[in-house]
């Protein structure tokens, strides 16, 4: 379906919910085998202790649980606490935005975001008859959320974000309006690789919301774009034809007070290699004495695995980590040569040690099983992070190259991934 018919379809279901009919947005059977709608929240492997649960639909006005429209039960993946600030994308009846109301408590504040005009007037209804006060309802879409940059702890979202048309810009925004350190917890619709045109009609038919589904390795490759990192996709129920509901988990990496550890991006560039040239004037970063241009940076380096700190009220890049294949010869394919450099001026502050977790995570989300570089044994300070963060040391090479007339040998250390089991 097209944007258009998408809000008028949902804002139909709202209108009926609203008269008190029962509302359907996939199959009937659908719902009452694959879990969707209210039976969602039952789903064996879904609620961990103390999460929302089937019991506590009871507490909730019946217009929200009649207006349940989900594949899942995101508030059990989302791990809520005391006093976090939480949106939903693509709210819907409020649902979820009450559930977790309860879970984050009067300190804590839930927005939903949808853009049914009729959907908002429900949800604000249902919270109203709730007596929820630590919630705002935001008319708006999901690819542009009427939220500021890192005020949210938590994104969820409930079968929502497989309708969406342009998924990656609802991924960018999820990551935009996280704090450092926030997390990514969704139910969603997801296709087991690519359908063939047949069965993917055949799974639209049945249940419309499979409509937009992603394959799990495509919802893998947007997050990571994105910048998240940690990801986690847990298949649930099978719906048939390939279609299945998922838990969906990401982070957002974590970073010093002020700070943000974001994918690279082109505009980086004369910041970036500011950084890599103070790097390699103190004479201990590397055997290079003039940075290459971004042309010849970018041509060295995998597209993926590059990440820079920025300062959130400046934008100002203050480190950056990006990685570049030792071999192309595919028995290689997941081992990794990393460089990590800090602004001068920005040292000792953990920017080093918060961009080289962070690339961990992220390499190992993308399937490296090793990651390795060369530090000259004088760079004290390099060795010490890289070793606090789980490198070994494997050897010295001597006197290995000549460099500003002296021979200096490299320390060669690496990293192997706990993830795939080597």
């Amino acid at each position: 379906m097209a944007y258009d018919e998408i809000i008028d379809h949902y804002s139909a279901l709202a209108r009926a919910a609203d008269a008190g009919r029962s509302v359907a947005d996939c199959g009937q059977d659908a719902f009452e085998q694959g879990g969707f709608g209210a039976a969602g929240y039952e789903e064996l492997g879904m609620l961990p202790e103390g999460a929302a649960g089937y019991e506590e639909l009871g507490m909730l006005p019946e217009g929200a649980v009649r207006a349940s429209l989900g594949c899942g039960n995101p508030v059990a993946a989302a791990e809520l606490r005391a006093g976090q600030t939480v949106l939903d994308l693509g709210s819907g009846g409020g649902i979820d935005v009450l559930l977790s109301a309860r879970r984050v408590g009067p300190q804590g504040t839930v927005y939903g975001v949808d853009a049914s005009a009729d959907m908002l007037a429900l949800a604000r209804r249902n919270a109203e008859q709730a007596g929820a006060r630590n919630v705002e309802f935001l008319h708006g879409s999901i690819e542009h959320v009427p939220l500021p940059d890192r005020s949210v702890d938590v994104v969820i979202s409930n079968c929502v974000i497989n309708l969406s048309g342009d998924k990656a810009a609802v991924l960018a925004e999820a990551f935009r309006v996280l704090r450092p350190g926030g997390r990514f917890g969704v139910s969603d619709v997801v296709v087991d690789g690519a359908l063939d045109p047949e069965r993917r009609r055949a799974a639209e038919q049945r249940i419309g919301c499979a409509a937009g589904a992603l394959p799990v390795a495509g919802y893998r490759k947007l997050l990571a774009a994105a910048g998240f990192t940690d990801v986690r996709i847990v298949l649930t129920a099978d719906h048939g034809d390939g279609a299945r509901s998922a838990i969906v988990q990401a982070v957002k990496p974590t970073a010093g007070k002020g700070l943000e550890i974001r994918p690279m991006r082109a505009s980086d560039a004369d910041q970036m290699l500011a950084i890599y040239q103070a790097g390699l004037d103190t004479g201990q970063a590397g055997f290079e004495t003039v940075t290459p241009s971004w042309e010849g940076f970018t041509a060295a380096r995998l597209p993926h695995l590059r990440y820079v700190a920025a300062d959130t009220g400046s934008g100002q890049v203050v480190g950056w980590v990006a990685a570049s294949a030792v071999s192309s010869r595919p028995v290689y394919a997941g081992v990794v040569e990393h460089s990590i450099y800090v602004h001068p001026g920005c040292q000792a502050h953990g920017i080093g040690r918060a961009l080289l977790a962070a690339f961990i995570a992220a390499a190992g989300d993308a399937g490296v099983w090793t990651i390795q570089s060369g530090v000259f044994p004088e760079n004290a300070a390099s060795l010490a992070l890289h070793q606090a963060l789980g490198f070994r040391v494997v050897g010295t090479r001597e006197r290995i190259g000549c460099h500003r007339g002296l021979w200096r040998d490299v320390v060669m250390i690496e990293r192997r991934s706990t993830l795939t089991g080597i």
